[in-house]
């Protein structure tokens, strides 16, 4: 079967080569979530600072804050790890998840919350994060290689 199609235009003079996987992926992901998080943390500040003045954002930009902390953490366990024992990561991952919500639960009831607080900024400043946050993280994921199978390297012939 032959076909008609136009052949299109030629490729490049260079050779594409093959790319491995992302290098990094857990800094790469930690460095874009924090630039997300820090922008939902200036969004929520914004607003909180019209309506509630510097108490307001003070109040968003600890939640924005302590949910980032919750979450920079993964990821760096992730990245000490995930180099040296990449399959055992998922169970780090499970039990730092433990040791942050109580870890975070004892520091928060033990601090309680300040006369000054706003409970709604602060509530706004941390769900602000966490929707920014994690779209980042799931665009940092759709653009991660991850390299699937261990090929082995050839090695060039001599003829």
């Amino acid at each position: 079967m032959t076909s008609n199609a136009d052949p299109g235009p030629s490729s490049g003079n260079g050779s594409a080569g093959v790319s491995g996987p992302t290098q990094s992926l857990w800094l790469r992901l930690l460095a874009l979530s924090s630039a997300a998080g820090g922008a939902a943390i200036i969004l929520a500040g914004l607003p909180a600072l019209l309506l509630n003045g510097p108490d307001g954002v003070v109040s968003s930009t600890l939640g924005g804050l302590l949910v980032m902390a919750f979450f920079a953490i993964s990821l760096l366990v992730g990245h000490f790890v995930g180099r040296n024992n990449p399959s055992g990561a998922i169970g780090m991952f499970v039990a730092t998840y433990f040791v942050k919500v109580v870890g975070f639960a004892v520091v928060l009831f033990l601090i309680g919350a300040p006369a000054w607080l706003h409970g709604r900024w602060f509530l706004i400043g941390a769900v602000a994060t966490v929707v920014l946050w994690q779209a980042a993280e799931l665009y940092g994921f759709s653009k991660a290689r991850l390299q699937i199978y261990n090929d082995p390297v050839k090695e060039a012939d001599d003829d």
